[in-house]
This record gives structure tokens, C-alpha cells and sequence, in this order.
């Protein structure tokens, strides 16, 4: 969920392997409601607006950020990994570290021009291929196919 200035706030609530997306939405609708809210708020005022100060400080900003909740991911997922307690709030820590990465992912590809649907096909055309055989198919190691 975004908040009045374009940060994203996580709803914490307990995970399963199998969590659901809500009655009547899907991942690739949420992606796209948040697309098009990064991209209406792309050119807003900085001051006012999360994103918009992201774009305006450049792609460096963006890709520290992007980096930044990467780690983020690695260091709850270690935690979480750690721990044969109770899980539910480090489950909700390391779901919400990945929104967070997810999200500024998405305004990483807004701010090269592209869109999860870009993503979305390019994982559609791997299912169904063995992950390394796909990998040996890569001509130059970028992880793009050529």
C-alpha cells in the first residue's frame, strides 16, 4: 500500500507457502495499479513525493536503493532461516523486505523505461525450460537471452 507521498507501507499479516492473492486480483493487476502510480508520480514534486525524489536524484539513487533492500532480503531470510520459534513477525519482516525490493525494483524499470510486463514475458517464455539449460543458452552471462 502506498501512502500519501509514494512510500510503501507493508500489511503485516501472517504468511503461508500458500498465501492468495485478494478475491479478484491477481499479481499482474497489483503490479500494474503500482506502475501506474510510480509513473503518475514520476514527474511530481520531490519534496512531496517519494518517487518523484528518487527519479530527480537519478538512476545512482535508484539502483543504491535497489541494492540496499537486496541486502535487506538476504539479512531476513538469514534470520528467519535461523529460527525454530515462533516465526510470524520475522515471516512478515522478510515478506515485507521484499516488497520493499519489488518496489523499487519497479521504479528502477519506470526509470529505464520498462515495465513488469517486460519481466513477466521473459519469464514466461523460461517456464518450462530446465533453469540450466536456459542459463547455458545465454551467449554472453548477462542473464538476457541474446
Amino acid at each position: 500500500m502506498l501512502d500519501e507521498i509514494g512510500v510503501t507501507k507493508v500489511t503485516a499479516k501472517p504468511v503461508t507457502a500458500m498465501t492468495e492473492a485478494p478475491a479478484g486480483a491477481s499479481v499482474v493487476d497489483t503490479l500494474g495499479q503500482l506502475e501506474a502510480v510510480i509513473e503518475a508520480r514520476r514527474n511530481a514534486n520531490p519534496e512531496s513525493s517519494y518517487v518523484a525524489s528518487l527519479h530527480s536524484k537519478g538512476l545512482n539513487k535508484i539502483l543504491e536503493k535497489v541494492g540496499e533492500e537486496a541486502v535487506e532480503v538476504i539479512i531476513a531470510a538469514k534470520e528467519l532461516a535461523a529460527v525454530d520459534k515462533e516465526q510470524a513477525a520475522l515471516e512478515r519482516d522478510f515478506v515485507g523486505e521484499v516488497a520493499d525490493l519489488w518496489f523499487h525494483t519497479l521504479v528502477l524499470l519506470n526509470h529505464q523505461g520498462c515495465n513488469s510486463n517486460d519481466v513477466l514475458a521473459v519469464l514466461e517464455r523460461r517456464l518450462g525450460t530446465s533453469g540450466l539449460a536456459e542459463k547455458a543458452a545465454r551467449s554472453d552471462g548477462s542473464g538476457l537471452r541474446s
